[in-house]
């Protein structure tokens, strides 16, 4: 049986839509995209780790490793390392992560007294950073001896085979750093000293860390980094069933680590549920 309508119908073409109707208050910027990422107790408790944008990497070794890791908690999101690799190898990948983030990185572009001006403009090439450390050995943690820039030297008036001793900046002359200094003071003593880098050394003058003016400024322009209490990157980590009791507390030592678990959800005799054993093991290791 057919039924008839008393109000009259409308097509889309009656209404008028005003352009610019919200408020002034209703820009991008004062629009939250937080996101609770583990369990808790609504109105009870707050929640321990929120995102700042939902967005986190699949735990797979074609996409979350140390790289992701980093890109996603500059936006405000968090990856998840993948745990099919082992113990010792994921561990490291979330401390390259953490330290990243604490400013103290480990430095990929090194140099022996022994280098030419060449193997400076190579290094460069293939690295793309102008600042470059010279150990006796030529390795990332060898004793620090000097420093070479940009402005250490000049393409057009130097011989190329010029030995890298001859124009570095000798240790006498650098302002360093003990391994003990802390991020923000780092930071006080490159901006007092208008310096753009920071050579972290050991005891025995052997090269731990750069800190860069560099990595100051980008926390400035990523306000929505995904932080911890030590301001330091946030990372997730994937374990499993098999090794989780050794795998866990290796990767909680580095960071304050999430876990993406792979244990079923029902309980397993003498294991902790995966929501227990997220939120347990993020607590331990905040402390």
């Amino acid at each position: 049986m057919a039924y008839y309508y008393p109000e009259p119908s409308r097509t889309f073409s009656e209404y008028l839509l005003v352009p610019g109707y919200t408020g002034p208050d209703c820009v991008p910027a004062n629009v939250s995209l937080k996101t609770p990422l583990v369990k808790y107790k609504k109105g009870q408790e707050e929640c321990p780790i929120s995102l700042n944008i939902p967005m986190v990497s699949a735990i797979m070794q074609s996409v979350s490793g140390e790289r992701m890791a980093i890109a996603l908690a500059t936006e405000g999101g968090m990856s998840f390392i993948y745990g099919s690799q082992s113990v010792e190898d994921e561990a490291a990948m979330v401390a390259r992560v953490k330290n990243y983030k604490a400013g103290f990185v480990q430095s990929d572009s090194n140099l022996s007294p022994d280098n030419t001006l060449q193997d400076v403009l190579n290094l460069k090439a293939q690295t793309g950073h102008s600042t470059m450390a010279v150990t006796e050995d030529g390795t990332a943690s060898g004793k620090l001896i000097g420093i070479v820039s940009s402005r250490d030297y000049r393409v057009s008036r130097m011989d190329p085979s010029t030995k890298v001793s001859e124009f570095m900046t000798p240790f006498d002359k650098l302002v360093v750093a003990g391994e003990d200094t802390t991020l923000k003071t780092a930071n006080d003593i490159i901006w007092e000293h208008k310096l753009n880098s920071l050579p972290i050394i050991d005891s025995q003058q052997r090269l731990k860390y750069f800190v860069f003016r560099k990595d100051y400024d980008s926390h400035k322009e990523n306000p929505l980094e995904m932080l911890d209490t030590h301001k330091r990157y946030m990372v997730g980590a994937g374990i499993n069933t098999r090794d989780y009791e050794k795998r866990v507390p290796a990767l909680v030592r580095p960071a304050q680590t999430c876990f993406a678990s792979t244990l079923p959800k029902a309980s397993v005799p003498g294991r902790l549920k995966p929501s227990s054993l997220s939120v347990k093991n993020t607590a331990t290791a905040s402390k």
